[in-house]
């Protein structure tokens, strides 16, 4: 993995043995998402007691924040199976229906992104969640027939990074909806510090302060930065990963201290050198560091965003105060104040992207 997607919160098929060695296998295991975690245990123990598969549930939120722990946690506490899957995987309600009816009962499904799963399966999927039946169409034309199929009960866990592209009708057919938070900078020393005992790292207090610090309030970058800090005291330090090794490590790789690689830095360096601080469209952004619009919208400026280092106007792109004092120049006029939208701006030709 190179340096530059090294803080992407998404996860590479490179890395998956990597991940699933250090997640929870237990909802006690789970760390912080309090709120989230005590729901779910109620939902899971009611469930239980009553010894009928638990409500249908949508977990929601940005990516690497385990979600997809969860859903291998609830099949764990009810001691039932789980079928792995995802939305683009399923482009036909043949493909959907196949997997249902294989299901055994009180067996957990779980779709990854499912709000990019196709219509017709999405369709097939409502008489599945409500009635526990699917209806597979044979034939074309006139002489087409519906055969109705009976599904073993299950539990439909449901992951999705962008809820609001659900359909109404699909996220009212989720019990129980929860949206995962970023985490703190204390709950990612807490998992630091698990993950160094699984993996067998040395690892100090201020060292997992200094890696959480750089994570994004992201667990899976936080691990991801953990095993590259693991290679660099292996190899040039004496294997302890301390403040100073973690500090080296990630100078090597391009995370500065709040947790910016060299994309995150270009952005904001064509922002203030190239632009004057903006504001710009986010195509000509993109060109000037040399990356498709959707890396740049996608995998940037989320955590720019959040970190206070860039604004998005109708007019387009800004570097605000903060982001001008982390590249280490004055900023022109003091503080970045945002404009109000006026009717050229929101249709002007460049800066008009949202």
């Amino acid at each position: 993995m190179s340096s530059e997607n090294l803080v992407s919160a998404y996860v590479s098929d490179a890395e998956l043995d990597a991940e699933v060695s250090v997640r929870p296998k237990r909802l006690s295991e789970f760390i912080a998402q309090d709120r989230v975690r005590d729901q779910l245990d109620l939902l899971l123990q009611g469930a239980m007691r009553r010894g009928s598969p638990p409500d249908h549930i949508l977990l929601s939120g940005p990516p690497g924040l385990g979600k997809t722990s969860l859903a291998n946690i609830v099949a764990a506490e009810l001691g039932t199976g789980i079928r792995v899957t995802s939305g683009p995987a399923i482009e036909r309600s043949g493909d959907l229906a196949a997997i249902l009816t294989s299901l055994a009962e009180g067996d957990v499904l779980f779709i990854d992104e499912i709000h990019r799963i196709a219509r017709p399966a999405e369709e097939l999927l409502y008489s599945a969640m409500e009635d526990f039946r699917v209806d597979v169409v044979v034939g074309k034309g006139p002489g087409a027939t519906a055969i109705p199929l009976d599904v073993e009960p299950f539990t439909l866990v449901g992951a999705t990074t962008r809820s609001g592209l659900l359909t109404g009708p699909m996220r009212d057919r989720f019990g129980f909806v929860a949206h995962l938070d970023f985490y703190s900078p204390a709950d990612l020393e807490t998992l630091l510090h698990r993950s160094a005992r699984i993996l067998g790292v040395p690892i100090t207090e201020d060292g997992a302060a200094e890696i959480a610090g750089r994570s994004r309030g992201t667990p899976r970058i936080a691990n991801r930065l953990l095993r590259r800090v693991r290679d660099f005291a292996e190899v040039r330090a004496d294997g302890v990963v301390t403040v100073a090794t973690a500090q080296a490590a990630l100078t090597v790789y391009d995370v500065d201290a709040l947790g910016l690689d060299r994309l995150d830095r270009a952005v904001l360096t064509a922002l203030v050198d190239s632009f004057r601080g903006g504001p710009v469209g986010l195509s000509t952004l993109a060109v000037a560091v040399g990356e498709q619009p959707d890396t740049v919208e996608e995998v940037c400026e989320p955590f720019l965003v959040r970190a206070g280092l860039l604004a998005r106007t109708p007019r387009g792109r800004v570097a605000t105060e903060a982001a001008w004092h982390h590249l280490g120049r004055t900023p022109p006029n003091g503080t970045f104040a945002a404009e109000a939208p006026t009717v050229p701006d929101l249709f002007s030709l460049d800066g008009g992207e949202p």
